[in-house]
């Protein structure tokens, strides 16, 4: 039985390390992307803002031309192109890029998404079209309607303090999201696809034919997938730290903890969705079905606060939710199983009965 369990375990890892796409989506392109987000947002940030101009016929008293001629630097080589930098030292540079276009092609641009505000002139008086429910657009009109009113400087840097302490950072928020999303993705698309793979393959039904335990096979199962979890995490977590700064403010055993409960739940999950599914056609839309709308609501990259409030307390109890929150609180807030008693319990219990509730219902061929 023990050589068994080690040769059942010892296939698991060999189908994983057999594909190399597998290495890099585990491992390489988590930290790519905690990279590449972590310097968007590290230190003080460029805001790039793209505006359209629309000069009237009677150029020579338009306020707009003016503004441009005088306060802005012509783009080299670029017809009708201009550049106004605004520059502060504790906030960084916001860049307004200026095209001089017709009405016609400032409209197509807003809905290329090349523009994100037109300024258009009548009578002396500058009119902003934009579209209020876009952040971006609601922001370039503040800045830019500032310097057009001559307010292009902040009155008092002294009162702006940055907030660039460790657990306050973009960064600090981002890491746990990607802990989460990592091993939701890492659970769902490692156990329950390559499940459903297998029986489409018929691989289950040769597999049970031999003299093998089924709840071996499920335990390396886990056991290997548990594994790989663990070496993901901590790949992402050392990478974080010497790149970042990013550090674990609260319990080390409420962080093992909880991510033990979040991996259960997962794999718990994964067993359940393989447990009837008959192709990868399917299964990968059941997969995309769960995992998509968690990624969006359950804020991974950006907070769901900005979701409506009567759907706040429902995105609260999303599972990737739980997770992602109670890894945040860990590692930004300091805190301890006490505080993630809740989101641990409720994990490791629905994680449980989705395993035994797959396996009640599980189908070898």
């Amino acid at each position: 039985m023990r050589s068994q369990f080690w040769q059942l375990l010892s296939i698991q890892f060999k189908e994983f390390f057999r594909e190399p796409g597998a290495l890099f989506w585990s491992f390489i392109f988590p930290i790519l992307m905690s990279f590449g987000l972590g310097m968007a947002f590290k230190d003080k940030p460029e805001i790039l803002q793209h505006a359209a101009i629309v000069i009237p016929a009677n150029a020579d008293s338009s306020k707009l031309k003016n503004f441009l001629d005088l306060k802005c630097k012509k783009i080299h080589n670029k017809n009708n192109e201009y550049e106004f930098i605004l520059d502060n030292k504790k906030l960084g540079k916001t860049i307004d890029h200026f095209f001089v276009r017709t009405r016609e092609e400032s409209d197509v641009m807003i809905k290329r998404g090349q523009a994100s505000i037109i300024l258009a002139e009548n009578k002396g008086i500058v009119n902003y079209f934009f579209d209020p429910a876009n952040s971006e657009s609601r922001l370039a009109y503040l800045t830019i309607s500032g310097i057009l009113n001559g307010k292009s400087s902040i009155s008092n840097p002294d009162e702006i303090q940055t907030l660039n302490r460790k657990g306050m950072r973009y960064i600090d928020f981002l890491i746990p999201g990607l802990l989460a999303m990592g091993i939701m993705s890492s659970c769902l698309w490692g156990i329950c696809y390559s499940l459903i793979e297998k029986r489409s393959k018929k691989l289950l039904r040769r597999l049970v034919a031999t003299p093998m335990k089924k709840s071996w096979f499920m335990i390396t199962m886990f056991m290997s997938r548990f594994i790989f979890t663990l070496l993901e995490t901590l790949a992402l977590l050392v990478f974080s730290m010497l790149v970042f700064g990013v550090t674990i403010q609260g319990s080390w055993l409420a962080f093992a903890a909880i991510l033990i409960s979040g991996s259960f739940f997962f794999m718990g999950l994964s067993i359940l969705l393989a447990s009837r599914t008959a192709n990868t056609q399917v299964g990968n839309g059941l997969i995309s079905s769960i995992t998509m709308p968690l990624m969006l609501l359950s804020g991974v990259f950006f907070s769901y606060s900005n979701f409506p409030d009567f759907i706040i307390p429902v995105i609260k109890y999303l599972p990737l939710t739980l997770f992602a929150d109670s890894l945040r609180s860990i590692f930004n807030e300091g805190s301890g199983m006490n505080t993630v008693m809740l989101p641990f319990l409720i994990l490791t219990t629905t994680g449980i009965a989705a395993f035994f509730a797959g396996l009640k219902i599980y189908k070898w061929n």
